[in-house]
């Protein structure tokens, strides 16, 4: 198996096609890539920036530029020397257009005697054999929606929408509305499918409707062309997108890892807190999520968790109505949220789960074990089980289901041996729900209401903790060593909240707590809300993203506002609430008070967030795992959430930078991220030019006053030196007498060039330019990727 150095995300759409990423080629091997990493290449509905909602598994998309481009991409970046790794969904498929999907035509066109009717997760008897497709409008003059049906041309059509006939169900002329009665679909208002849709789907998206990747015949035709590039040569690794929704993840990753002869495999799985990878799975290991997590929580200040803590609790507080109470922690916000997700949002999936339980029956019956089933959900502590690995998780949602509500205790011990069992149908379909809610129920609700510190509310990480200690973070980095070393690192994605250098500024709010309430109040003040935790969540994302423009922060703020569903929804949108919301928006840039305010709050952070987004980035870069780079965050990237951090990527200008820095350029650590460019090519080319210089994780002692600023590892002939809680280390006086103690030979750091005896080293000399470094010994540099500084301008870091 090859496994990948390093790699660079590229999300590959009409825009920026198979033909660009090859036309960037030349410039990510410069930089130190060693595999390029694409997002989801086959046919996907039209318009999608994204790729997940694949409409044909038999060919890639045509505006992604089609099979003859990718093949052309894989013999250049062969030549080149480099890898390609492939985002690929087996969960769902796109059904937006039905004509479009030609499975899910067939399914509609001829119900449960259509071939893909097996390939589609439908239950069918919940419905009298037929399909809910919630699609209809509200019937907003009195007029039924069904009245607005006409057949033509053999399809049944809603507005712009078209439909299948089944086989001579109009053949009579009947009018649409009785042609629809005799149709294997039956469509509906869009509000019901919460409560009654009969077919599994991506989370909540009407519009991606689950697969059975279990059935071989399924696997085979949804996989045949993805295992022929592999088969072919053309890519050399697969990322397998949501695992958690298959019915057997672990059986699916044996049939990929037989038809690719073990190529390199790795899954999108979040890990919760001290969770572990299954180790059967056929698998290098995850995303980086649960990496990703680390790395920001060695940036934050502990000592600022008491000040932040009751600053959420006086906000929570008052934000409920009177006659509720808050929740008291974050975990108990999450068992509020996972539970509403789980009795509104996916009602129909737990329902679903419901009619799987033996004795379920009959409406009181129903009704109870619904509510058993349904407060399970909102007590398991991870994403899924993977029975038998993960019953002891069961066992404790069942103790705390039991625990808060009591009245359910004996329901709850009845469904536990089916749960428990991994071959009973509720046990398979039970495990694919759990993640549903959670995802939901967190990342996408309980993220947008909890804003202690909002760097912490990211894809994969645990809110509820707040900072990691060097001593803990180098633990966890020898346990990834120990046990999936060829798992993917990383800081931003597709899917994070808020950039990796977004997130960097907002930690630094935990060195300042007094400072940032203070701040906060007068911003509120001068543009109210009248929602007092999400006034404090997107003012972080202002002050991490500054300088954004109205058009991205309105964007942001409209989204993570309707996510949170406190004062405005998706579904039922409070305009005055949305008005207000814009306004303040508004006022972050004319606004005389909130401007000034806002300046003075940026300009305290800003040369901290930078320290520490370098930082990161390093510590990232050179730390055990597979590190990706996503696309243009070798520059400081200000993106929030999708499709924020989708814009388009400036490589003429990232070209321009990294040949600057080639020719010895030291740029200093200002407005333009170079400083962060120059710290991703030196890190990448270490990796994939000399990897022998990483092969464990060894922490390198500190000592002096400033001991607790020093984050350093020893990867085995790379050492890695970075600075954490900047504000405190310049509050304490700056480095002083601090030092590492390193091997008894001269280095040279890869970032300036500058040389250092070996043994005890001040880190005042060693950050005097940057704060970080990147050391291995002086007789084995390349000082030609290590030229000395022509350029001695830079900023003046504490010393």
């Amino acid at each position: 198996m090859r496994v990948p150095l390093s790699t660079y995300r590229l999300q590959i759409t009409a825009e920026f096609d198979l033909a660009a990423a090859e036309g960037v080629l030349d410039y990510l091997t410069e930089l130190g890539a060693d595999w390029l990493y694409l997002s989801p290449l086959l046919a996907a509905e039209e318009g999608s920036d994204h790729g997940y909602d694949v409409i044909d598994h038999s060919r890639i998309d045509p505006v992604r530029g089609g099979a003859e481009a990718l093949t052309r991409l894989a013999a250049a970046a062969t030549d080149a020397g480099r890898g390609i790794l492939v985002d690929v969904v087996p969960n769902h498929m796109g059904v937006a257009t039905p004509h479009r999907n030609p499975w899910w035509w067939d399914l509609l066109r001829a119900g449960t005697a259509s071939r893909y009717a097996e390939a589609f997760d439908v239950d069918w008897a919940a419905t009298g054999d037929r399909i809910l497709l919630p699609v209809l409008g509200d019937d907003a003059d009195g007029q039924s929606e069904l009245d607005r049906l006409e057949v033509v041309d053999d399809e049944l059509r809603y507005y712009d929408k078209r439909f299948p006939l089944a086989p001579g169900s109009a053949d009579d002329g009947a009018e649409a509305r009785v042609v629809h009665s005799r149709q294997h679909y039956e469509l509906v208002n869009w509000r019901r499918a919460d409560a009654q849709l009969n077919y599994r789907r991506f989370f909540s998206v009407n519009t991606l409707a689950g697969l059975r990747v279990e059935v071989p015949w399924v696997f085979d035709e949804s996989h045949r062309e993805i295992l022929r590039w592999v088969q072919d040569g053309l890519v050399q690794g697969l990322r397998v997108d949501h695992p958690d929704g298959l019915a057997d993840p672990g059986g699916y990753l044996d049939r990929l890892r037989d038809a690719t002869d073990g190529a390199y495999v790795l899954v999108e799985k979040i890990l919760e807190g001290d969770e572990q990878l299954p180790t059967s799975w056929a698998t290098a290991g995850t995303t980086g999520y649960d990496a990703l997590g680390d790395f920001d929580r060695l940036l934050v200040d502990p000592a600022g968790q008491g000040a932040l803590d009751a600053l959420e609790a006086r906000l929570q507080a008052e934000a409920v109505e009177p006659s509720r109470d808050a929740p008291a922690s974050w975990a108990d916000l999450v068992h509020a949220r996972k539970r509403v997700i789980a009795d509104h949002t996916l009602q129909a999936e737990v329902a679903r789960l419901a009619r799987l339980t033996p004795g379920g029956g009959g409406a009181t019956a129903g009704a109870t074990t619904v509510d058993a089933l349904a407060e399970l959900l909102a007590c398991f502590p991870v994403y899924r089980s993977y029975l038998p690995v993960g019953i002891d998780e069961l066992r404790h949602a069942s103790a705390e289901a039991a625990r808060h509500r009591p009245d359910l205790a004996s329901e709850i011990v009845r469904l536990l041996p089916f749960l428990g069992d991994s071959g009973h149908p509720l046990a398979v379909r039970f495990q694919q729900t759990s993640g549903m809610v959670m995802a939901k129920g967190v990342e996408d609700t309980a993220y947008y209401r909890f804003s202690r510190l909002t760097s912490l509310n990211e894809v994969g990480a645990d809110p509820g903790e707040f900072a990691v200690d060097a001593a803990e973070f180098h633990r966890r980095q020898q346990t990834r060593l120990a046990t999936f070393p060829a798992a993917m690192t990383t800081l931003s994605t597709h899917d994070t909240k808020r950039s990796e250098d977004v997130r960097a500024r907002i930690s630094v709010l935990a060195e300042i707590p007094a400072e940032w309430e203070s701040t906060l109040g007068t911003l509120r003040a001068a543009a109210p809300l009248g929602d007092a935790p999400f006034e404090n969540l997107l003012w972080q994302a202002i002050v991490g993203s500054w300088p954004a423009t109205p058009e991205r922060l309105v964007a942001y703020a409209e989204k993570a506002a309707r996510e949170a569903g406190t004062s405005t929804t998706w579904t039922d949108r409070n305009e005055e609430f949305e008005t207000a919301m814009r306004a303040l928006v508004t006022a972050s840039f004319d606004d005389p008070v909130v401007t000034r305010t806002l300046t003075a709050i940026v300009d305290r952070v800003r040369g901290a967030g930078w320290s520490n987004a370098l930082s990161n980035k390093l510590v990232q870069l050179t730390a055990p795992g597979v590190p990706d780079v996503y696309q243009g965050s070798e520059l400081w990237d200000s993106s929030l959430v999708d499709p924020d951090n989708r814009r388009p990527v400036d490589y003429a200008l990232r070209r321009d930078y990294l040949a600057r820095v080639q020719g010895g350029w030291l740029p200093p650590v200002d407005e333009t991220g170079a400083a962060k460019l120059l710290v991703t090519t030196r890190a990448l080319r270490l990796r994939r030019d000399e990897p022998e210089r990483f092969f464990r994780h060894s922490p390198v002692a500190a000592f002096g006053a400033a001991a607790e600023h020093v984050i350093a590892f020893d990867r085995g002939g790379a050492v890695t030196i970075a600075t954490r809680l900047p504000l405190g280390l310049a509050a304490g006086g700056g480095w002083g007498d601090t030092t590492v103690v390193l091997a008894g030979e001269p280095v040279v750091d890869r970032l300036t060039g500058e040389r250092y005896p070996g043994g005890v080293v001040s880190v005042s000399a060693l950050l005097r330019r940057y704060p970080v470094a990147l050391l291995v010994p002086a007789d084995t540099a390349d000082t030609a990727g290590t030229t000395r500084a022509t350029d001695h301008e830079g900023v003046d870091h504490v010393r």
